[in-house]
This record gives structure tokens, sequence and C-alpha cells, in this order.
């Protein structure tokens, strides 16, 4: 459709309903706040026109079109690869559509069916089901810790290099928990800070500094002792992961199978858990 055509038949529903959809300027367009509750009652609309047809077809019970999806880098690439590939054989006539993003994506506003979510889920029009959960990890590389004395309780960190992350919900404070429940929180500073969990994980092997990482995406380097675990008796947070989409009363099968799938996948086997530590461990 042309840009004049789109034009007028907006101009057109907006003398329908006797309101303004669009603010408009010389440079660009943005919806109005009744624009946008008016766009996601469409997108609801036509998700239950979707689920009617499908009723009435084989998508009923058998997964089919686009799945539209959107996951973080690192645990798409480690992790949701695999499960979507599996899936895939079980389900021939379903297509993937995934984009990789450490940022959350806006996932009504770009059409997108499904997000898988480490931590907060964003909007909180989403309706959200947990499939799994992640162990932080505190670790250093021998070659760092080979020359700064390792930590022996959280607060030591402030005088430690360490490296920082752009989406934690506060990136220059961790948070521990000793064997008595009390809890620990160190304001911490170091030489790099990044929006990517697998660029400062590659640091903190190059030996720049300490990192606290999920052990989705330590565990590979803390087996093959590229990575050490740190502070023994302490334990961060945890953090669940979720498969988060659109507010709808009625969920596609295809978006419904794969979060199932998911659920059984990473709650039966969590693929990324580690060994725990032991108390004998050798730390410089």
């Amino acid at each position: 459709m042309s840009a004049s055509a789109a034009s007028r038949h907006v101009a057109d529903l907006e003398a329908h309903l006797d309101t303004r959809l669009l603010n408009r300027t010389t440079r660009r367009l943005s919806l109005t706040e009744t624009g946008q509750a008016f766009h996601e009652r469409c997108v609801q609309l036509l998700a239950d026109l979707e689920e009617a047809e499908e009723t009435v077809t084989a998508a009923a019970v058998v997964p089919r079109g686009t799945l539209k999806l959107t996951s973080s880098i690192t645990f798409g690439v480690r992790h949701l690869a695999p499960a979507i590939a599996d899936f895939a054989r079980r389900h021939p006539q379903l297509r993937f559509d995934v984009e990789l993003s450490d940022r959350a994506v806006d996932i009504v506003d770009e059409g997108i069916d499904l997000a898988i979510r480490i931590g907060d889920i964003g909007s909180r029009s989403l309706i959200a089901r947990k499939i799994g959960v992640t162990q932080l990890v505190c670790c250093a590389a021998p070659s760092y810790l080979a020359l700064h004395p390792a930590p022996k309780a959280p607060a030591d960190l402030a005088g430690h290099a360490c490296l920082s992350y752009e989406y934690s919900r506060e990136r220059n404070t961790w948070r521990f928990c000793d064997s008595r429940g009390n809890a620990h929180e160190v304001r911490i500073a170091g030489p790099a800070h990044s929006n990517n969990g697998q660029m400062l994980c590659a640091l903190a092997v190059a030996g720049m500094g300490i990192h606290l990482e999920p052990d989705f995406i330590v565990a590979p380097d803390v087996r093959a002792g590229r990575l050490v675990t740190l502070l023994p008796g302490y334990t961060p947070s945890s953090i669940d992961i979720y498969a988060a989409y659109p507010s709808r009363r009625h969920l596609s099968m295809k978006v419904r199978a794969f979060v199932d799938f998911l659920v059984a996948r990473f709650t039966r086997r969590v693929e990324w858990a580690m060994p725990l530590p032991s108390k004998t461990q050798k730390i410089r």
C-alpha cells in the first residue's frame, strides 16, 4: 500500500472513530495514547480471529505457521537453539523467526509471539510462565587470582576489579546470602562494563577482573578451569527464566506447544547447572 493510500485509510478511520490516532509532524508519526490502546485491542482481536480459524483447521492440534520469538544472545545461542532444533524435528510444519538481543524487545510493538526473559519480564501487560532458573556465580580467572588475593567475604569485592553488566537491576551492587540467611550487599567498580554477558565472561577469562554471571554463561569455563568460583559460603541470587507472551485470552497452538516443550525441557534437566565447588578447592 502506498503512503498516500495508508494516510487516507488512517484519516477515514480517525473520522469514523471521531478521535486522533496519530501525532503527525513533518518528520515523524507516533501513536497517541488512544491510538496505542486501539492498536493493542486490535492485535488481541486479530489473535482471537487466528485462534478461531485454528479451531477448524489442523493447526488446532498441529503447530504450524511462523513462530516469532526473541531471547537474550547467549541463552539463545547455547540453549534455545538446540531446543528449537528438537522441537522443529517434531513439528516440521512450523517455521521459526528468531531475534536475539540482550535488550528487552517490545514484543507487542514488534509483532513477536514469544520472548524468553531472564529475570524481569518487562511490560506488566505480558503473561509469563516460568520455564527454568539460573544461579548467579561469582568467579575469576586463575591468572587474576595469582595477582590478587581471593575475596573471603562480599565486602572484600569493593577492593577488587569487578566487571559490571548493563541490564542487571542494580548493575553496581552485588548481593549475596550467607549460610545463616543474612543478606550482604557491596558496591562494586572496575575496568569494564558491557551490555553482553558473554563479553564480560571473555574479559574475566582473560584475567581482567571478577564477574557475577548466570551459570548458563560461565558453566563451560568453570568446568574447564578457565574460571574459579569465589566466596564459598556466600550464595548470590538465583534468577527465574520466563516465557512471556502478550496478554490474550487464547494462545495459538504454536505458542502453547512450544512453551510446554520448554517447561518440560528446562525443568527436567538443567543443562547449564554446575557441580557445587569442593570445600577443598584451592584458591590462591
